[in-house]
């Protein structure tokens, strides 16, 4: 029997994440806020946070992880990505503590804060690795046979795993 199409959005954010983002999307308000009261020079950098954002999220926060019968695709506004299935070796449910063994120190190389992280994250361990994460919790681990391994938060992640290992 062929395996279904199933997609699978990128999971909602968590309260963390939920908050930071939050404060970021106050602070071109804030510019905006600011011009109503005389000060015009706030239009630049109102514009250059608003352009941003929009880049953000339309070419390194992921709507959606598609598992096709060959491939996974990664679905931005953008663009896409398809990974061979063929091309990952394992895949995995990882909390943040097996997280952190996995990978040893991090730091994230892309957009961060604002709707999740997205982008490399360089690590000491496995050095670079595909991030695309809206939650601190429930990750993903996807490990390639030939590429970077990627994180991700997919919603519903258990069904996620189980439609990449069938």
């Amino acid at each position: 029997m062929p395996l279904m199409v199933k997609s699978f959005r990128l999971a909602r954010m968590s309260p963390l994440i939920l908050t930071i983002t939050l404060v970021l999307l106050a602070l071109p308000l804030a510019f905006f806020i600011g011009m109503l009261f005389g000060s015009r020079l706030l239009i630049v950098p109102a514009l250059f946070v608003v352009a941003i954002y929009a880049w953000v999220w339309f070419r390194f926060r992921p709507s959606k992880f598609v598992v096709h019968q060959r491939v996974l695709e990664v679905v931005w506004p953008l663009k896409r990505c398809e990974i061979s299935r063929q091309d990952i070796s394992n895949v995995r449910l990882i909390d943040g503590q097996e997280l952190q063994n996995e990978i040893g120190w991090g730091m994230r190389v892309g957009a961060g804060g604002l709707w999740g992280g997205f982008g490399w994250l360089w690590t000491k361990r496995r050095g670079i690795v595909q991030m695309y994460i809206s939650r601190t919790d429930c990750f993903v681990w996807i490990e390639r046979a030939d590429g970077r391994p990627w994180l991700v938060t997919p919603e519903q992640p258990e069904a996620f795993v189980r439609a990449l290992l069938t």
